[in-house]
């Protein structure tokens, strides 16, 4: 961390020193602050310019994917240089932040958040934000914040609509209290549904706001709600988290299969070029696939599978959700197309 000697804290948290739930004190609390943001993409992006304007003194970064063209229109760190440079979202993300506060810590690291590298890149911080593309990394981000009983928000966005709730194990819900399975069948996503950069910054904000209540130690004044908002439609609603549910695997049996891995899709390298997913078990409707899919690139079906064609890249889609991802051998890679286009 480098300190530019033409500025102060003083200064540059001013306004934000002046707003009494923050102050000084507040602040001095923000500065030895470690938070974990996974995912840098629409959600992600935003959070980590608000955190770090905030002055979060060191922040963990996480994200597998990189800049692309589509990426400008709602992610708010990067510019057309980065997606021309196909830069890894994580270390663009690090590269912008220290342009504007150079005063803090930013770690980046490019991979994939799993069972197996999940304890050492979440280690420290005091806080885990969500900004993922997927359920099943917000299963195990669950699992492992209950385990440690280390608080985080879950936070989503797609179309024009927000949503995010606290997640602070032994007091709230937790996200399997909520949603003890993963939602079934074909699952929208920002790729195939589209999405308002006003939903993103809505969820960002939202997010970010909660966490600095946490960090500055105003636990209380945090909400125990899942709040959804959808900016289009003017539709609110708020579903009671106050507590967790009885009987919930997670939070009450502290069975936690997704940190073992046993919620994960079984992932191989299939022949050259290609990386089979297998996600067993998840009924796809193709005609309905071939619909969301068809305006982002060309889709074959019939009763036995589905092709979609972009680009380099080819998925062939089986009917209990399998898929084989043809154009790349890199896992992440392929688990990244999988999640944009089919869902997870």
């Amino acid at each position: 961390m480098s300190v530019n000697p033409q500025f102060s804290a003083a200064d540059r948290y001013s306004r934000q020193i002046l707003y009494p739930g923050i102050g000084q004190e507040g602040q001095q609390k923000l500065s030895s602050a470690h938070v974990a943001l996974v995912g840098c993409g629409a959600t992600g992006a935003a959070a980590a310019s608000l955190l770090a304007r905030a002055g979060i003194g060191r922040l963990t970064l996480i994200d597998r994917d990189y800049v692309e063209e589509s990426n400008l229109q709602r992610q708010v760190l990067f510019d057309e240089a980065d997606a021309l440079a196909a830069l890894p979202k994580a270390e663009a993300a690090r590269r912008k932040i220290s342009l504007f506060n150079s005063e803090i810590t930013v770690d980046a690291h490019i991979a994939d958040l799993t069972p197996g590298n999940i304890h050492e890149l979440l280690a420290g911080s005091q806080l885990v934000l969500d900004a993922t593309d997927n359920f099943e990394t917000r299963y195990l981000l669950n699992d492992y914040a209950v385990e440690q009983r280390k608080p985080w928000i879950y936070a989503a966005a797609v179309g024009a609509y927000a949503l995010t709730m606290n997640v602070l194990p032994e007091e709230t819900a937790c996200l399997a209290c909520i949603f003890p399975k993963a939602p079934g069948g074909a699952v929208e996503t920002c790729d195939t549904a589209g999405i308002l950069n006003t939903a993103v910054n809505l969820a960002a904000s939202i997010e970010v706001t909660e966490a600095l209540k946490f960090l500055v130690g105003a636990k209380s004044a945090m909400r125990r709600t899942m709040l959804s908002h959808d900016l289009w439609s003017n539709e609110r609603s708020e579903v009671r988290a106050d507590r967790p549910r009885m009987g919930c695997e997670v939070c009450k049996e502290r069975d936690f299969r997704h940190l073992r891995g046993e919620g994960r899709p079984h992932i191989t390298l299939c022949g050259r070029n290609s990386v089979q997913i297998h996600e067993h078990h998840r009924p796809v409707d193709f005609n309905e696939m071939k619909l969301r899919l068809e305006p982002h690139g060309t889709v074959k079906y019939n009763n036995l599978l589905l092709r979609f064609e972009r680009g380099p890249h080819t998925i062939t889609l089986f009917p209990d959700g399998r898929a084989l991802v043809q154009g790349t051998t890199d896992v992440a890679q392929a688990r990244s197309l999988y999640a944009r286009f089919i869902g997870s």
